[in-house]
């Protein structure tokens, strides 16, 4: 069962995970979308979670919290399944 099947913390404000649409380094982001997203915007209607694909770009998950508190982390050669855990992380989920 995925991490993201019950609801974040209210703290969370959004969600944005940047990658490349077709770099080798994005692939695990490219799964996690695939795998988690449905999960997570089931979980979190309301949330909003950007996905932003761009040549180049390193893969990365930025978290933006009440006030305008802002985490992130390096996603570059992960699997999808570490990048859901550094995202769990990320969240405090």
């Amino acid at each position: 069962m995925s991490a993201f099947a019950k609801a974040l913390s209210p703290a969370v404000r959004e969600l944005r995970i940047l990658c490349c649409q077709s770099g080798q380094a994005s692939a695990g982001v490219r799964q996690f979308i695939q795998s988690a997203y449905p999960a997570l915007k089931k979980a979190n209607p309301d949330l909003p979670v950007l996905v932003r694909e761009a040549a180049g770009t390193p893969a990365r998950i930025f978290a933006r919290f009440e006030r305008g508190l802002e985490k992130h982390v390096d996603v570059d050669n992960l699997s999808a399944s570490d990048i859901e855990r550094k995202v769990s992380e990320l969240v405090g989920s």
